[in-house]
């Protein structure tokens, strides 16, 4: 059997942007059939939100697109993080640098912008957190199914 390969989605506090990337991400695997080669979780570059549950408008842009069996509670990001996952995706430049400021000597994790994968080209997944309505978080989910079905097809023949 194949090992599994890993993938972990990063955003700032784990319950908007990153959770939405990891059940996009989760969705897409099962569809495709391929949940036997790929694993998804997300987490956080702060502690803040640790143990609650995404926001309850990223939940709801879920549901609104076919996705209702997610379950998630925000964790930070760990040390060995950068060697369990093969990708860490972030959703924007700073998430990037935090985590290229952050990741240790021994990091084999690829760390990149979700986004490089958007077709459309929009490279950062603006943060909808401090929105007053879903607007920001829809636009994020487009975001996100785009670039994860981007990044499966062009990874497909690597497994």
């Amino acid at each position: 059997m194949v090992e599994k390969k890993r993938v972990l989605m990063i955003c700032l506090g784990n319950i908007c942007r990153s959770p939405i990337a990891e059940a996009v991400f989760s969705d897409q695997i099962n569809k495709l059939g391929i949940n036997n080669a790929w694993e998804v979780e997300s987490a956080a570059l702060i502690g803040y939100h640790t143990g609650k549950n995404p926001d309850h408008r990223a939940l709801s842009t879920l549901r609104e697109k076919g996705i209702t069996n997610y379950t998630h509670k925000a964790r930070p990001i760990t040390e060995d993080d950068f060697t369990n996952f093969d990708w860490i995706f972030g959703m924007d430049n700073s998430n990037i640098r935090e985590l290229n400021e952050m990741k240790p000597s021994n990091c084999t994790a690829k760390i990149e912008l979700l986004g490089k994968y958007d077709p459309k080209g929009e490279l950062i997944i603006r943060d909808p957190y401090y929105d007053s309505n879903s607007a920001g978080f829809h636009k994020a989910y487009e975001q996100c199914a785009r670039s994860v079905q981007a990044f499966l097809e062009e990874h497909k023949d690597k497994l």
